[in-house]
């Protein structure tokens, strides 16, 4: 399953994507609201943001994209791993 992650740290990254693998999902991640970041959403099968380390706009975007795609989204306010592996076990 891909998933895209909306938020969380730049330096755990490494440790998100690792994360997920674990799990057998692939991970992309999203730091901030960027240039085309839409397009960079990218069509995944479910979005996890973490709403903490993400601006009001970002969260707004994101939302309306799983929306109008149909993207199963979770939201969560920690931007922890162990938030990110109890998102990837739900799904």
């Amino acid at each position: 399953m891909c998933v895209t992650l909306i938020g969380g740290m730049d330096r755990l990254h490494k440790e998100y994507i690792s994360a997920a693998e674990e799990q057998g999902h692939s991970l992309k991640c999203i730091a901030r609201n960027e240039r085309n970041f839409v397009n960079k959403i990218g069509n995944p099968d479910a979005m996890i943001v973490f709403t903490n380390k993400i601006s009001h706009e970002a969260r707004r975007k994101a939302v309306q994209v799983a929306r109008s795609r149909n993207i199963p989204l979770q939201m969560v306010h920690s931007c922890g791993v162990s938030s990110l592996r109890e998102c990837l076990s739900d799904f």
